[in-house]
């Protein structure tokens, strides 16, 4: 029980710092994300160059965002159950599925029944955002090669302390919106410089990197929130056993006592006879 408290406490204060950090990077990235919808709408599907091409899909790349510890409840069982859902459609199509790992519970609980083309647990070890950018440049690489045809990410998003929201998003191709399509954004007469092409080749990449941080940084409050619920739980659990353990001891040790002074009176009352 002093163990489980002790990590409820130690899990509320990261909590704290891991949901300012990702609270923070949401307005951004819905900005970057919104910008680009709305010079996209205007441009063909090509502009955005061969990160937006919708190619026939034969090999997915599966970002499965994990924890490198346990303790945390269902946080890392359903992201595999998630993906393992997503790996079997998949594979009923004839599509082959390989994983990135960032996390080490994802690693170990895949790697026997999928291929792994790369684990990037460390990345917990120091996480910011010039190592993820480095992982999403290497992705991209990786697509333009056509090397996958898609690429997905399973993480879990941050709501609350106790609630976290299994989400899978389409990494690649970047769906560029069409002309004429409903947005939620207020359509305004830019003077753009560059061009608009220019503006969406190099926005792109830029909302890659941030997607994939934001998706890590969501993981990671999640991970701290889940982890601080189930010590919580697992601090009651253990109150509730410690109560009962006290109540048979005390129990038992009466009925010996009891026992006791029985045979205590008992030879007092041989001797008299």
């Amino acid at each position: 029980m002093q163990i489980t408290s002790a990590m409820k406490m130690v899990s509320a204060a990261k909590l704290k710092r891991a949901q300012d950090a990702v609270t923070q990077l949401r307005p951004y990235a819905n900005k970057l994300r919104d910008i680009l919808s709305n010079i996209s709408s205007t441009l063909d599907a090509s502009a955005g160059g061969e990160l937006t091409v919708q190619r026939d899909i034969k090999k997915i790349l599966l970002i499965v965002v994990t924890s490198n510890r346990g303790l945390a409840g269902a946080f890392n069982s359903n992201i595999v159950k998630k993906s393992n859902s997503i790996i079997s459609e998949a594979r009923a199509k004839g599509i082959e599925v390989e994983l990135l790992t960032i996390g080490k519970k994802g690693f170990d609980l895949l790697k026997k029944s999928t291929a792994v083309y790369k684990n990037s647990s460390s990345i917990w070890d120091n996480l910011s955002f010039d190592e993820i950018a480095m992982i999403s440049e290497e992705i991209t690489q990786k697509f333009a090669s056509g090397e996958f045809d898609q690429v997905r990410i399973v993480y879990n998003q941050f709501k609350n302390a106790a609630t976290q929201i299994v989400m899978d998003e389409q990494y690649l191709p970047v769906q560029i919106q069409s002309e004429g399509a409903e947005t939620a954004t207020t359509s305004v007469d830019y003077i753009f410089e560059p061009s608009k092409e220019r503006i969406v080749t190099d926005l792109i990449p830029q909302t890659l990197k941030t997607q994939l941080y934001k998706a890590v940084l969501d993981s990671n409050a999640a991970e701290h929130g889940a982890r601080m619920t189930a010590m919580h739980k697992a601090t009651d659990n253990a109150d509730a056993l410690r109560k009962e353990l006290v109540l048979q001891y005390n129990k038992e040790r009466q009925a010996a006592i009891t026992n006791e002074i029985l045979e205590i009176v008992g030879g007092a009352e041989a001797l008299d006879a």
